[in-house]
């Protein structure tokens, strides 16, 4: 008799990854979270008599091929992080405030203890953003992919007041760009990443170079910073005009999603140290340095665009709230058809 094990599915080995993770998934439960694990939905009890226009904010993502590191490295207890990181991290940018996050993890064949470890990931990711895990999907698809391997993707839901909702429309010239450091490349530009170190330098994971502090392996694993608290702490005490979440484009081609007709930001290059790797990536790939700031973060993950009042009071507060943030730029006039963003220096 044929079963679904001999084709490559084990439904044993998917009931004790759900009975092993309902505790982490629990941990991460709000009281507006109105189903346990393992339902047909997740189901959360928004509470309308706190808002007079509720707006809901969604946002879904994945980690791309970071997800490569993990695997060579065979540690997948940071990735979650990114997941739940890349996907709050945009909600926030509209003021939004996340509520609760669903995940996807499709493996070839399911490995308890690694699946385990991904949640635990998201899990942290959760409790960095405080918002719920309500739910998610384990899927188990034989030859689909390679041995080890596993893709994840991810979906958050926020609320924001909608009279409270920050769109950039009032972003002028004379408004500060404030800067909050990255902790890393954060889960963008890795296929860059990837072919400059593995495939042309033939470097590993455990390799060294001079300008890291730790094998190159641990560096490009480093988790995706998470801005929400903060994000929400300066919205609550200051103006803050406009938000943008420093992904894939850099600067580049983030700062401009926010900006209205009319203006551009002029960034100085020279208002914080881009760290380390950048500098490894630039080096060993010979990347002009154009190109590395329309792939790259470069060391800033989240920019926030303020009244010059308050310029300098967000960022000692963004220093209370544990993020190294910088003045980094203006707001200033600019003709159409001009670049967005002007570099200085």
């Amino acid at each position: 008799m044929t079963t679904y094990r001999e084709a490559g599915v084990d439904i044993d080995a998917g009931d004790e990854f759900v009975e092993r993770i309902k505790p982490l998934v629990r941990s991460t439960f709000r009281p507006e979270v109105l189903t346990d694990l393992g339902g047909f939905g997740g189901l959360f009890g928004l509470r309308a008599e706190q808002y007079k226009e509720p707006v809901l904010v969604s946002g879904t993502d994945g980690v791309g091929t970071k997800l490569k590191i993990a695997f060579l490295m065979d540690r997948h207890d940071t990735v979650g992080i990114d997941l739940v990181a890349m996907c709050v991290n945009d909600i926030v940018v509209s003021g939004a405030e996340p509520l609760f996050f669903l995940d996807y993890f499709a493996t070839g064949t399911l490995s308890v203890a690694t699946a385990q470890n991904v949640v635990k990931g998201i899990v942290e990711g959760c409790r960095q953003a405080g918002c719920a895990l309500i739910g998610g999907e384990t899927a188990e698809m034989p030859s689909f992919y390679r041995d080890g391997e596993y893709d994840l993707a991810g979906f958050a839901v926020g609320v924001v007041e909608k009279a409270n909702i920050i769109d950039g429309r009032s972003i002028a010239p004379g408004d500060m760009v404030v800067g909050l450091a990255s902790s890393g490349l954060h889960s963008n530009g890795y296929s860059l990443a990837r072919h400059v170190l593995f495939e042309r330098e033939k470097l590993t994971v455990e390799s060294r170079v001079p300008e890291l502090d730790r094998p190159v392996g641990e560096a490009l694993l480093t988790p995706t910073r998470i801005y929400v608290k903060s994000v929400l702490s300066l919205v609550r005490e200051f103006s803050i005009k406009g938000l943008a979440h420093v992904t894939g484009g850099g600067i580049t081609e983030n700062l401009p999603r926010i900006l209205p007709a009319g203006v551009k930001a002029r960034v100085d290059r020279r208002a914080w140290a881009v760290p380390p790797v950048f500098t490894v990536l630039s080096k060993l790939g010979k990347i002009e340095r154009e190109e590395m700031y329309r792939v790259f973060n470069m060391g800033i993950g989240m920019v926030l665009v303020v009244p010059p009042a308050v310029a300098d009071r967000v960022v000692a507060r963004a220093a209370d709230c544990g993020e190294c943030a910088h003045v980094i730029g203006e707001i200033i006039a600019s003709p159409s058809g001009e670049p967005e963003v002007e570099y200085v220096a």
